[in-house]
């Protein structure tokens, strides 16, 4: 059976609108990577319009299709776009997420269902827990139970946002030698879940 992706809506929360990535959104994207903040930031470095463009090309609106032999599911990726009302924002895109409609061990031990960053300049408004609650509905429809949520363990903003969508610590495990985010530095995560 072919998974088909659902239209979300409209996916508000005040000034943060979770927007399809899309080619008009890229230069505002790059804005917040090169903004002052964002300098020591390394995923902020990697973005570079190339890439962007890839990634445009291979998720059309987003829509990353299932990649079986990598133990990808279908995923939706949408970008963190801020108004201006009532106040002119730092950066026009605070940052990204995802969301990962499936479950595997890949998923549930290191990837999580959600994956979230935000940009240095945008960070302290709870960006990240406003975009992950704006994607629970979007879960449900697809039919999952639980989800899963990974972060490093030094990561103490990225463990807040878990505690406050009231996500539950499962445990502590160590990342494999050899596995991409241990390439890519990498050692444990800490590994959530939520039940809808």
């Amino acid at each position: 059976m072919s998974f088909r992706f659902l239209d979300p809506g409209p996916l508000i929360d005040g000034e943060l609108e979770l927007v399809a990535p899309h080619p008009r959104w890229i230069d505002p994207l790059l804005e917040a990577c090169t903004h002052p903040l964002s300098i020591d930031d390394p995923s902020a470095q990697a973005t570079t319009r190339a890439r962007v463009t890839e990634f445009l090309k291979n998720a059309p609106l987003g829509h990353q299709p299932a990649d079986p032999k990598r133990g990808w599911v279908p995923s939706y990726h949408f970008w963190m776009r801020l108004h201006a009302a009532p106040n002119p924002p730092p950066v026009p895109i605070a940052g990204g997420i995802t969301l990962r409609v499936g479950t595997n061990r890949e998923l549930e031990m290191y990837a999580g269902n959600i994956g979230y960053g935000v940009y240095p300049p945008a960070r302290g408004h709870r960006y990240a827990e406003r975009a992950a609650r704006l994607l629970l509905n979007l879960a449900h429809s697809h039919g999952l139970k639980r989800l899963w949520i990974t972060c490093n363990p030094d990561n103490a903003a990225s463990r807040r946002t878990c505690e406050r969508l009231g996500c539950e610590l499962a445990d502590v495990v160590q990342v494999p030698a050899g596995h991409p985010l241990y390439l890519r530095g990498d050692r444990e995560k800490c590994r959530y879940w939520l039940d809808l």
